[in-house]
């Protein structure tokens, strides 16, 4: 098969979709790999050391698109990039749809056949290709919520631990999936006092275990969240329903009555956001104010810190890249229930049920094109 990797091209995206290793391995195969030049450059990887593993650069972004059996990338193609779509292509990447109806119809159109790391769902419900990014974005989540308290970045000039004889940051956490509970594990860490809203009983169990008491824990509702935002000086959103957009949370007459200077940290802004009043924003550009809070709603957070980032993703992506390009996508898809549930497009049809949803279009089943 022959796997292309262009350059990731949405703002202040500095990950790639492939290293070195993931390169040597593929060739090891019997496989081709052709690589923008310059896509690896943000995380620390040169042209040179993807050459030396086996791999063809190209400079032009549009041969690198239209030479590829397999288009593998990290970030939804952005508007610019819809052109070099094809009936047939075969896209592997985050996409996160059911936020992008643009995208969709484009890739529809098309008839791409998409396949997102974000729908891939193991049996036990966890999502292998997005847990990485999950846990880099909850750490990251306290670490730019903490940098936007600063009273020079618009904050109310606040500390997230404090100091002996002050109050640290009230910091609540909503959702304890992966990226909630590494948002919490930086809280705690930061010494501030935290709260953990979520609907399983059974994980707010897991979390009070974890920090014996430390850690606030809260069965979630309109009434509870409500209330726990009153207080606080930081809300992180993490809430996720896989392939679907993000529930409202966090609604504008909360926010009103919220404390001024007080920052929500919207991790679920891929899938549309948690909270009312979010909308995407950038790393050049990355909070705005609702009444008296500070919103920061990057749509895009672990491209911040790319070298772990890259690392991390592409060891999560590795064996579903090889499992595809040994066997077709086809084969491995039926193959691997799981990666199975990662197709989101093909011919020009929808086949991710919560996709289909979110724009009222119709959709069809896996098992359908499968078979």
């Amino acid at each position: 098969m022959r796997i292309s990797v262009p350059a990731e091209i949405k703002n202040n995206e500095y990950r790639v979709a492939i290293t070195p290793a993931g390169v040597k391995d593929l060739i090891n195969a019997g496989h081709t790999v052709l690589i923008q030049s310059g896509a690896g450059l943000g995380s620390g990887i040169t042209d040179e050391q993807y050459t030396k593993q086996g791999a063809t650069i190209e400079k032009d972004a549009a041969k690198v698109w239209a030479s590829g059996d397999m288009v593998l990338k990290v970030k939804e193609p952005i508007e610019s990039e819809y052109g070099y779509f094809r009936e047939g292509m075969l896209l592997f990447t985050y996409l996160h749809l059911a936020a992008e109806e643009h995208l969709t119809k484009a890739l529809l159109d098309a008839k791409v056949t998409a396949i997102a790391y974000e729908t891939v769902q193991l049996p036990t419900r966890a999502l292998p290709l997005l847990a990485p990014m999950s846990e880099v974005a909850g750490r990251l989540a306290v670490i730019v919520g903490a940098n936007a308290m600063l009273r020079p970045n618009g904050g109310p000039g606040l500390l997230v631990p404090g100091v002996p004889g002050t109050h640290p940051a009230d910091i609540v956490v909503l959702g304890g999936g992966v990226a909630g509970t590494n948002a919490v594990a930086m809280a705690v860490g930061l010494g501030a006092k935290v709260t953990v809203l979520d609907t399983n009983i059974q994980r707010l169990r897991e979390l009070d275990a974890q920090y014996a008491g430390r850690v606030q824990t809260i069965a979630s509702n309109a009434f509870e969240i409500e209330k726990a935002a009153h207080t606080a000086d930081m809300v992180i959103g993490s809430v996720l329903i896989p392939g679907a957009k993000a529930p409202k949370l966090i609604t504008n007459a909360i926010v009103k009555n919220m404390k001024p200077g007080s920052v929500l940290v919207d991790i679920a802004i891929d899938q549309g956001g948690c909270f009312e009043d979010s909308h995407a924003t950038t790393h050049s550009d990355p909070t705005f104010a609702v009444h008296n809070s500070i919103f920061y709603c990057v749509a895009n957070m672990p491209g911040a810190a790319p070298q772990t980032s890259t690392h991390a993703l592409t060891n999560a992506t590795a064996p579903y890249v090889r499992a595809i390009a040994n066997m077709g996508w086809m084969d491995a898809l039926r193959a691997d229930a799981s990666l199975a549930l990662g197709l989101n497009t093909h011919d020009g049809h929808i086949t991710n049920g919560p996709v289909g949803e979110a724009h009222g279009l119709p959709s069809v089943t896996v098992n359908s094109v499968l078979s």
